[in-house]
This record gives structure tokens, C-alpha cells and sequence, in this order.
């Protein structure tokens, strides 16, 4: 319904009714959510171990090319295979959680169009399929690190705040440009450029640089602190840059908050553009 007023007018009503239609959604987005999840893994022969396929092998990639010396990787207070394939498997996460609301929007655009329904359902389904996703991540990174010898300990306990930070800080910046993304398909096809980018300047694959330009970038990309901190709980060390991990939080939450109240209102123009 389109209507002369404006939510932005009256904020607090706006805020009470996001939260609202968020509270009314999580039903449908259970459904949706089991729906995609099996049809994901239906019609593939090897089901729920793509997720463990695609960093296995990027882990044997770098693997390779550390070991043959054409690429320098640094050194690393872990073993190397477990350093990248523990980076990979995180940042294969984050890039869930970013990929996640513009491929729900996407995939039910035929819905939008003709049934009312809370748009939050598209979101909330969405962290739910990452949360499935990562809990498969998570076992395999487990299981693996057991039988390496590397057991994680009390840091295990805080292992799934770094998860959830990285939910967090993907989700917020995929909601942020889903309605850009919705109406120039252009955005879906730079966004993994972006990322493939950005993960070489987070401690992914390549170790912290100790000097240079290359170290202040990393030192200031806000991803770093996320990737760090997950990797150490996980694999028994302190945290580091926990000051700079609370702020990048504390900003991603407002960020959420910013890029949901566009997405609603935007959301009467998305339809009626992808509708037509």
C-alpha cells in the first residue's frame, strides 16, 4: 500500500514495528529456510560435504603454494595447513552471511509480488541456513584439528562469538547492498571480486605482515580482528585486538539496524520493479 506518509517521519513507531514483523516471521522463515536447505542438498551426490570440499581445496592450493615457494606466506604460530584451512572455512561464513540476504530477496521475488507477508522472513531464514551451514563447517574444522593434534580447550567456549560476529558483520553489510543489488544486477557480479580481494588483505591465507603499508592495511580492515579472534578460540590462543573486535561489533549492530530500516523501506519499489 502506498500512503503520503512517511515511516522515517515517526522513528519509534517505524522501530517498533520492524521488531514486530520480526517477531511474526520466524515461522515462515523456519519453512523457508527447510525448504532451501533441502533443496541444496537434494540434487547433489555428495550433499552437505560441498561445504567441506570447496575450502579443502583451497587449503591444498596454498598448501602447494607455500610449499613450492612461489608464494610467501609468512610464518604462522599454527601449522600452515591448519592456519589456511581454518581461514577459509571462517571466511566461507562471513561470505554466507554477505551473500545471504540478496539471495533470499532474489530467490523470492515471485512471492514478493504476490503475497504480504513480514520481509524479515527472508532475512531470519537466511541466518538460519547459515547457522546450518556453519555448524557443518564448524564439526569438520573440529574433527579435523583433533586429528592433527590440536585440541582448542577452554577457548572453545568463546568460539562461537567470533561466529556470530562474523554472521553479524556479513549480514549487515549483504542487507546494506541487497536493494542496490535487487535493481542492478551489476552489484551480484562485482560483490565476489570485492571479497575475493579482501580476503588477501585478512589473515586468511597469508599471515599478519609485521611492517609496511601491506601491515597497516590489515591491521585496519575491520574483517581482521573477526578472522583472529575466531581462529584463536578455536585453536586454544588468547584473543587479540579485542578493543578494535568490540567496536567493529558495536558498529555492525547499528549498521544492521540502518541497512534493515532501508530495506523496508525501499522494499513497495523493489517489488514493483522486479514485479514488472
Amino acid at each position: 500500500m502506498y500512503t503520503p506518509d512517511s515511516s522515517v517521519a515517526k522513528p519509534r513507531e517505524m522501530l517498533r514495528d520492524m521488531f514486530r514483523d520480526l517477531a511474526r516471521s520466524g515461522d515462515l522463515a523456519w519453512r523457508l529456510a527447510v525448504r532451501d536447505i533441502q533443496a541444496q542438498y537434494r540434487q547433489n551426490v555428495l550433499g552437505i560435504l560441498w561445504a567441506f570440499i570447496t575450502p579443502l581445496f583451497t587449503t591444498l592450493t596454498w598448501i602447494f603454494l607455500q610449499g613450492s615457494g612461489i608464494v610467501a606466506v609468512g610464518a604462522t604460530d599454527i601449522p600452515y595447513p591448519v592456519y589456511v584451512f581454518t581461514g577459509t572455512m571462517l571466511w566461507a561464513i562471513f561470505t554466507d552471511a554477505m551473500n545471504a540476504p540478496m539471495n533470499q530477496t532474489q530467490s523470492a521475488s515471485g512471492l514478493l509480488a504476490k503475497f504480504n507477508f513480514p520481509r524479515e522472513a527472508l532475512i531470519v531464514s537466511g541466518i538460519y541456513k547459515i547457522l546450518f551451514n556453519a555448524g557443518i563447517k564448524i564439526l569438520l574444522m573440529l574433527g579435523a584439528l583433533v586429528i592433527i593434534g590440536i585440541y582448542p580447550g577452554w577457548h572453545l567456549l568463546i568460539f562461537p562469538l567470533g561466529i556470530v560476529s562474523l554472521i553479524l558483520v556479513g549480514t549487515a553489510l549483504g542487507l546494506l547492498v541487497t536493494p542496490i543489488g535487487m535493481l542492478y544486477k551489476d552489484v551480484g557480479r562485482v560483490i565476489p571480486l570485492g571479497l575475493q580481494f579482501l580476503m588477501y588483505l585478512t589473515p586468511v591465507v597469508f599471515a599478519m605482515p609485521k611492517d609496511g603499508w601491506v601491515a597497516t592495511l590489515f591491521q585496519i580492515n575491520p574483517l581482521t580482528p573477526l578472522i583472529l579472534n575466531a581462529r584463536n578460540w578455536l585453536t586454544g590462543f588468547p584473543p587479540e585486538q579485542m578493543t578494535y573486535f568490540v567496536i567493529v561489533n558495536l558498529l555492525a549492530v547499528l549498521m544492521l539496524l540502518i541497512a534493515w530500516g532501508a530495506y523496508r523501506l525501499v522494499m513497495p519499489i523493489l517489488i514493483e520493479r522486479t514485479g514488472a
